[in-house]
């Protein structure tokens, strides 16, 4: 009995082993091919001028009110001293906080720009997996340690999309 049972155990085992098929793929690589990440790049640093514009405009905003301080403040009470100090304050830890803030804010619009291209690549890696029986696939990055390029999907992806690659690349 006990060797029925293992024998059962073998057998699922073997089976569940032939049933499983993994792949890899290299989405950094696919997506540099692809002639839409030009529109993506261009986007982004469309949107970081844009940020920039608006940061040089804060900060010439607070040089203004800086002079206009200290031209005033001989004839300024304590009081009105205090209030404008405290405003100087305000706009240059705003200033301070959109500079810390400015290429976190860049990353996420870059990820937004970038999210119909993974769908994209996500459709044809879809298709490729389904037709070639893949259970998983993995990306191919410095986390994974062996990769036998027979089951390396990157190159079939791009052929789905109808990007074409060189060999040296």
């Amino acid at each position: 009995m006990k060797y029925i049972k293992l024998l059962f155990l073998l057998l699922s085992l073997t089976s569940f082993a032939q049933e499983t098929k993994v792949g890899t793929i290299d989405i950094d690589f696919v997506l540099s091919k692809m002639p839409e990440i030009k529109g993506v790049d261009q986007q982004v640093q469309d949107y970081k001028k844009g940020l920039e514009n608006e940061l040089q405009k804060k900060i010439e905003d607070f040089q203004l009110k800086v002079s206009a301080y200290k031209a005033d403040e001989a004839n300024l009470t304590i009081n009105q001293k205090q209030v404008r100090q405290d405003s100087l304050v305000n706009l240059e830890n705003d200033i301070t906080k959109f500079q810390q803030n400015g290429n976190q804010l860049i990353l996420i619009k870059q990820e937004e720009f970038m999210q119909p291209l993974y769908t994209i690549v996500g459709d044809a890696l879809e298709k490729i997996a389904q037709a070639g029986g893949y259970t998983q696939v993995l990306l191919r990055d410095n986390s994974v340690v062996y990769v036998d390029n027979r089951f390396d999907l990157t190159i079939a992806v791009l052929k789905e999309l109808g990007i074409e690659v060189k060999p040296e690349d």
